[in-house]
């Protein structure tokens, strides 16, 4: 096939070099145009995923029109603050009936809608059965270094769910598909603000119980919020949830973790993101959890007190004592 990447940071270099693995044609559209020469004669992306030798029919274009028209299927990986922008900008050189598989976490500000809702917003219903959404445990790192990897693919057009599980699986890359876009989509954005909780309790050097119990009540939230929305709850123990949520909160390559750690050692945000060369969705995401569990009634205290140290300047120490000492309830009641 002919394949257009939408985003050439470390997440889409490392799929869009999966792809050309498969023996596809991958045109990948990098936002910064200095990556074009070397992606294309070195073959190498020197900022995002240096020193993985990228294969040959893998080509990179700073023209995104070039990498959308006329291919036999889009793979979008935009950071989610600037996916809705992007697509109005290709909205009008989108191929029709080709597959269009996202792999972007996170909830868009202000709008409080998943990934899922912003395609279906931007795209005109024509493209809408097209759809698929790529979620799990993945760093991009390990995906490029041939690491074995298990992912879910998520349609409500299980047909195009199993073709495109065809399409990505290799012998180091497995998919699994689902027809809950939903839980899918609320599992791979909510685990980035549980991840900043797990490093804050790394970086203040709190043990290991306290991480178990973070995870742990973390994946609690994130259900909670999942059924309120209509997933299924089981979906939140597969490879999009549970999976995805124990990954980023304890790898050493989670960009969330790393937030969280640094400021549980006293950085402030400002700092720590000053440092930083690519998106940490949880960032942006927690703002949105919490409007959204405001929004719909759903009580997520990590999620809330990760927002409030980040956007309201409340102290990491202070955000663990207040968890700590909340009233004593069931651990199992509040969302079946």
């Amino acid at each position: 096939m002919d394949i257009g990447v939408i985003g050439g940071g470390s997440w889409g270099t490392a799929l869009a070099k999966l792809l050309a693995d498969n023996g596809h044609d991958v045109m990948v559209w990098v936002h910064d145009g200095e990556l074009v020469d070397p992606m294309n004669e070195q073959h190498e992306n020197p900022i995002y995923m240096p020193d993985i030798t990228l294969p040959s029919t893998l080509r990179a274009t700073n023209d995104i029109g070039a990498a959308t028209r006329g291919r036999d299927m889009i793979l979008s990986v935009s950071p989610s603050h600037v996916l809705r922008s992007v697509l109005e900008q290709i909205v009008d050189e989108l191929p029709e009936g080709v597959p269009i598989v996202s792999a972007t976490k996170g909830i868009e500000n202000d709008s409080l809608m998943l990934v899922s809702d912003i395609f279906e917003d931007v795209l005109p219903p024509k493209f809408h059965p097209f759809l698929c959404y790529l979620s799990g445990p993945s760093f991009a790192r390990e995906v490029a270094l041939e690491k074995p990897t298990a992912v879910t693919i998520a349609s409500h057009n299980h047909r195009l769910a199993v073709d495109m599980q065809r399409l990505f699986s290799n012998e180091y890359f497995r998919c699994y598909t689902s027809n809950d876009v939903i839980g899918v989509e609320i599992g791979g954005a909510l685990k980035n603000v549980i991840a900043i909780a797990s490093g804050a309790v790394s970086g203040m050097e709190l043990g290991l119980n306290a991480s178990a119990g973070m995870i742990t009540r973390g994946l609690h939230e994130i259900t909670k919020i999942a059924v309120k929305k209509g997933a299924n709850p089981l979906t939140l123990t597969g490879l999009a949830g549970m999976g995805d949520l124990v990954l980023t909160c304890t790898g050493g390559l989670s960009r969330n973790r790393t937030v969280g750690t640094k400021l549980g050692q006293g950085m402030s945000i400002d700092e720590i993101l000053d440092e930083m060369m690519e998106v940490a969705e949880g960032v942006k995401t927690s703002k949105s959890v919490y409007d959204l569990s405001r929004q719909m009634d759903v009580e997520m205290p990590i999620s809330e007190q990760v927002y409030k140290v980040l956007y309201e300047d409340k102290s990491p120490e202070q955000a663990v004592t207040d968890l700590m000492s909340r009233e004593l309830k069931p651990e199992m009641g509040g969302w079946m």
